[in-house]
């Protein structure tokens, strides 16, 4: 069986989530569980055999008391720190930043311990069974194929001369649109449009989408509520990458750094910003997986006795035993 890593980016302040704690570490299942513990219950059920958990070193203690010496005795467990301070030679922290680099700085803090196929998740977000299984299949499928050599190219035209230039192959869960809204406010999702091949072609990153009473989607833009279309398949942080995208994340940080200017107190490194970049330089194809599971998070503390509710429906329904522990 092949190597496959899942990454839970655990390292957020979770600001909107209010009270203090750290949202990734709230109890939702019956007998303690987190969120975290159905997705890797979900992965290990799917083939995945190694967690890397990307934490600050802040929340070490807790993180490991709560669920790391837990897990290790599940599965192989590593460690990845995202601090504000791990930057490339040469650079330093701009004065007065606090905010995070964002998801590509906290891949990017996995390094030193990822060096197989990998899945990257958000902590506090449910994804459902369906998306582990295919994305661990995609993963396992690009890995033989380039084992026997199945080289993906996309033609590139340069100075007249037509070449070939080997493509990464990544992946990403979609979700349907309506099974991602929260009751209690709005949302930021990257709608995702897609080609023929069902591959993405481009992620248009939509904020503040409300639930309206009928189930309908909208989003603010200059006063007016407009509408979208419910069913639209978003991207949710759950991706599939193959080993050398670090390579391409450590020179993505540089140029992003060397490019930061006015917005050097807020600008984020994000995976949905990268992803777009190498597929409008044709640089890689991104296959879109559709899951009809329900996504459900923590956005908001509103939503904690919904996650509740619906992880109690899911243990009665069979999915999953009473205690995962």
């Amino acid at each position: 069986m092949k190597d496959t890593t899942l990454v839970i980016m655990a390292a957020g302040i979770g600001s909107r989530f209010g009270g203090g704690g750290v949202k990734q570490l709230t109890s939702f299942g019956p007998h303690g569980e987190i969120i975290m513990d159905y997705s890797i219950h979900d992965a290990i059920e799917a083939g995945f055999n190694k967690i890397v958990f990307v934490i600050r070193h802040s929340m070490e203690k807790d993180f490991r008391e709560i669920i790391g010496d837990r897990i290790a005795k599940k599965i192989h467990v590593e460690y990845a720190f995202q601090e504000l301070e791990d930057l490339p030679a040469g650079f330093t922290l701009p004065k007065g930043r606090t905010k995070p680099w964002g998801t590509g700085q906290a891949i990017l803090a996995c390094r030193e311990v990822v060096h197989e196929p990998f899945a990257v998740i958000n902590a506090d977000d449910y994804y459902g069974k369906d998306a582990f299984r295919k994305v661990h299949q995609f993963l396992v499928k690009t890995a033989e194929d380039k084992a026997e050599d199945k080289t993906f190219t996309k033609d590139e035209n340069i100075s007249g001369s037509s070449l070939k230039e080997t493509c990464y192959q990544f992946c990403m869960a979609g979700f349907v649109l309506k099974n991602t809204l929260s009751e209690h406010g709005g949302v930021t999702r990257g709608i995702c449009r897609l080609n023929d091949a069902g591959e993405l072609s481009e992620i248009l990153e939509t904020k503040d989408i409300i639930k309206t009473k009928d189930g309908a989607a909208v989003y603010s833009a200059n006063a007016s509520l407009i509408p979208l279309n419910p069913d639209s398949l978003v991207s949710m942080n759950f991706w599939g990458f193959t080993p050398d995208f670090m390579d391409e994340l450590e020179s993505g940080f540089i140029q992003f750094l060397n490019e930061l200017d006015e917005n050097a107190q807020k600008a984020e490194y994000l995976l949905p910003t990268i992803a777009d970049r190498l597929l409008k330089e044709g640089r890689a194809n991104i296959a879109v997986l559709p899951s009809n599971d329900k996504w459900f998070g923590v956005t908001f503390r509103e939503d904690v006795p919904i996650v509740r509710a619906s992880i109690l429906e899911l243990i009665k329904d069979g999915q999953y035993p009473e205690s995962l522990f």
